[in-house]
């Protein structure tokens, strides 16, 4: 489809030229393994620039990949496993013969890491309505908001989903649980006057197979650390309900403590884990560590603060951020989502490309989550970082556009001095900034111009 293709080529463009925003890009805050992902590959540049490795140098090299998982908060089990294989393999003959060993080692290493990663976990349905999802999780962990993302995404595959709050010894819990329904459009199930969870869940239950929801998110009780007898409480909810998914959920920056974490909970039924934060994990060491020590799967990450930013867990395509690789499918799936949302506005031309057309491509800009998180899907550009000030300007270019009349958007040509004038002040801009949005969109114009005169039909 035409209008994927210009979407994803204007990304691609502006993310190798990102001063065209006439703003300095800054830093914020460390993405996701921001320090891992530029350690890996340093070593990986100082390999490239030799002909042929030998012996030493490889394990030169596993040594300063040791240092950086150890520094990344990788348990020092799975350090260990990974360079054992990475170095058998490495000193193998499909590397010492090799006329590009570099590439090789690469290979090698993102093979083996994505073996340490496991396979991603999958949520079990039930044969007849509706399947049960029980979370559990210490509190502060993003518990109750990632039940509000699983909603959501339930809700994009067609389900019904219903959140039972059965938390009620933490004080507003069940009010949060409520105010998180709201906010993504989700039922919740919650009894003030009940003190017992068990009771609450099983009456959740039968009130979803009354009013025929598909799925039942049950927010189990937490507590700041983990007692006795909030596990006994949770071992006593999970075996009367015995749920089709028990999942972990579990704070990924907290590195090598979510191994301890999860195995404090081991009594209990686990079938896989949620990791939550993983936009700001500078380290990782909680995703490359908990599926090895546990062997329990990652089956989802966490990696926004707004409540669709998560994403089903792919090994492979985390290697591929870790190793600054990009990851492209992620990028192509989250842009033809947007276009779902919206696709009774696609256009059949884009010979006469309009402000009201960049309008539409600046709002599905922004329906794809935070820039940053974006361009860390992109090859070549996951160590450029954006600051809140480039969030806000396209924000303005979309109150800029508002601002106009009707004839401004549908012929931008006859938007002179006065006219922007009038534009800025109604925008709460300025002159300056109004033509920076009319330079971006003769960009925008002509970029697809040409894409459609090449009749582009497909993604290369």
């Amino acid at each position: 489809m035409i209008e994927l293709q210009i979407t994803i080529k204007l990304f691609l463009r502006e993310s190798a030229r990102l001063d065209k925003f006439g703003l300095p890009f800054i830093i914020h805050k460390e993405a996701m393994f921001e320090s891992l992902t530029a350690r890996l590959q340093s070593i990986f540049n100082k390999l490239r620039g030799k002909a042929r490795l030998s012996p030493q140098d490889i394990d030169s090299a596993l040594r300063e990949v040791r240092l950086s998982l150890l520094e990344a908060d990788v348990h020092y089990k799975v350090v260990k496993e990974f360079l054992d294989r990475v170095r058998q393999r490495a000193l193998g003959e499909e590397v010492m013969s090799s006329f590009t060993p570099a590439q090789q080692v690469i290979k090698i290493v993102r093979d083996e890491m994505i073996n340490i990663l496991g396979d991603g976990g999958e949520l079990r349905y039930a044969s007849s309505p509706p399947t049960t999802i029980m979370l559990f999780g210490l509190q502060g962990g993003g518990k109750t908001t990632t039940a509000g993302k699983l909603a959501i995404l339930l809700k994009k595959q067609g389900k019904k989903p219903l959140l039972i709050a059965t938390d009620v010894r933490r004080p507003a819990a069940i009010q949060q649980l409520q105010k998180v329904g709201k906010a993504v459009g989700c039922d919740v199930y919650a009894d003030a006057g009940q003190k017992d969870p068990l009771g609450i869940a099983k009456a959740g239950i039968d009130f979803a197979k009354r009013k025929g929801y598909d799925v039942v998110i049950v927010d189990t009780q937490g507590r700041l650390h983990l007692d006795d007898e909030l596990l006994g409480e949770l071992e006593e909810m999970e075996k009367a309900l015995n749920p089709h998914n028990a999942i972990l959920v579990l704070d990924g920056m907290t590195g090598q403590d979510a191994v301890n974490i999860a195995m404090g909970f081991s009594k209990l039924r686990i079938d896989g884990y949620i990791l939550t934060k993983m936009d700001g994990d500078a380290r990782g060491g909680a995703a490359l560590s908990i599926s090895f020590i546990t062997q329990k799967p990652i089956m989802f990450l966490g990696v926004g603060e707004r409540y669709d930013a998560i994403e089903p867990f792919h090994p492979e395509r985390l290697v591929s951020r870790i190793l600054g690789m990009g990851d492209v499918l992620t990028l192509i799936e989250k842009i033809e989502s947007a276009m779902e949302e919206t696709e009774e506005e696609l256009p059949t031309s884009f010979e006469n490309f309009t402000l009201n057309d960049f309008l539409r491509e600046l709002r599905r800009m922004h329906k794809l989550g935070p820039l940053e998180h974006i361009l860390s899907l992109i090859p070549g550009a996951s160590n450029v970082r954006v600051g809140p000030q480039e969030e806000k300007m396209l924000k303005k270019f979309e109150a800029i556009v508002l601002s106009m009349t009707k004839e401004e958007r549908e012929n931008p040509s006859i938007i002179d001095g006065s006219r922007k004038r009038r534009i800025a002040k109604g925008s709460g801009t300025t002159v300056q900034e109004v033509n920076l949005l009319l330079k971006r969109f003769e960009e925008a114009k002509q970029l697809a111009k040409t894409l459609s005169a090449r009749r582009i039909r497909r993604w290369p």
